[in-house]
């Protein structure tokens, strides 16, 4: 069975940091494109940050560019999403995802196949 499971999340004062980390089992994403996701409440999921599974390059939302920095460690089968000078709209329920056999990051949602159930990062001002 394939999980996807994320930790890290919690509350924190803007201009703080917070690391989340996605610790994946069931099989290997070495070769897939894996990503982080958030979706605030009443908004619809938006992408964050994604790593190919072929030269690792990464991609960022707007939003978060020179804030956010995405990684993988495939020895260990876990992604992480280090986020810094976080802000009250960076709010949000932030998800692990996973693609299936593709190797490019996307924006869209639903060529992410693999999810986790998210972990809670709320930034009070």
């Amino acid at each position: 069975q394939v999980q996807l499971v994320e930790s890290g999340g919690g509350l924190v004062q803007a201009g703080g940091s917070l690391r989340l980390s996605c610790a994946t089992s069931g099989r290997t994403f070495s070769g897939s494109a894996m990503g982080w996701f958030r979706q605030a409440p009443g908004k619809e999921r938006e992408f964050v940050a994604g790593i190919s599974g072929s030269d690792s390059n990464m991609n960022y939302a707007d939003s978060v560019k020179g804030r956010f920095t995405v990684s993988r460690d495939n020895a260990k089968n876990t992604l992480s999403l280090q986020m810094n000078s976080l802000t009250p709209e960076d709010t949000a329920v932030y998800y692990c995802a996973a693609r299936n056999s593709g190797i490019l990051t996307t924006q869209n949602v639903n060529l992410w196949i693999f999810w986790g159930r998210g972990t809670q990062v709320t930034v009070s001002s």
